[in-house]
């Protein structure tokens, strides 16, 4: 006798629709063109904000800095800070984008106001010191692309608690006086040794904070008297 099969007894093979890798952007990374480029690479973007770092991928905390702010951030140290936080993650990235489209360093100091050997310095401290990568990529399009090919590799284990680097309470107070226009690192030190409080500083006449930072107090004493 003939078997017959039946073929309805056979189980429908379903293909599971393969995962989109998911990338963790930061909220202030909404806008940008990178965001869009990822979304339309196929990739899942998930928008939350980040404590450190511009992208979490695969375990990968990556900062992402166009030209401009780049060397702008590394004038008034904010990059530091940053490097510092970036330690947290046992595989980091720092990516710099825009090569194409700005000059990093140029003969000209006049351009962006910093020796260009300032700058291929501070390039290397990033990789001898900070022991972070850098990646240069042309532009958007090109800093999406790297991101995604991450987003491909095997992923790593990432803390979850990552938090913005502890500061001891006289980094605070100077990080406090380094938001007052024209008060830098050199500046805020000289004013926190001669009046060793920021309330001293505050209640200070305007004649003796001239003598300690010139032209620099009337800036500073504007803000403190200025009315919301």
């Amino acid at each position: 006798m003939k078997e017959i099969f039946n073929i309805f007894s056979k189980r429908k093979l379903i293909k599971k629709e393969k995962e989109k890798p998911r990338i963790i952007a930061d909220h202030r990374e909404r806008n940008s063109l990178v965001i869009s480029e990822l979304v339309s690479l196929g990739l899942n973007v998930e928008i939350k904000e980040l404590k450190v770092a511009d992208y979490l991928v695969n375990g990968t905390a990556i900062e992402r800095k166009t030209v401009s702010d780049f060397i702008s951030s590394m004038k008034n140290r904010r990059l530091i800070r940053q490097l510092e936080e970036l330690r947290q993650y046992e595989s980091k990235l720092l990516i710099i984008e825009g090569i194409d489209e700005q000059e990093l360093y140029t003969d000209s100091e006049e351009i962006i106001g910093m020796h260009p050997n300032s700058i291929r310095g501070f390039l290397l401290s990033i990789l001898l010191n900070y022991k972070v990568p850098i990646i240069f990529t042309k532009n958007y399009e090109d800093t999406a692309k790297f991101i995604s090919v991450l987003s491909k590799k095997e992923p790593r284990e990432a803390p979850l608690n990552a938090t913005k680097k502890f500061r001891s309470r006289k980094e605070q107070a100077q990080y406090i006086l380094e938001g007052f226009p024209g008060i830098g690192p050199k500046t805020a030190k000289k004013l926190l040794k001669k009046f060793r409080t920021i309330k001293s500083i505050i209640n200070a006449a305007e004649e003796d904070l001239k003598k300690e930072i010139g032209k620099k107090a009337e800036n500073l004493l504007r803000i403190i008297e200025q009315e919301y």
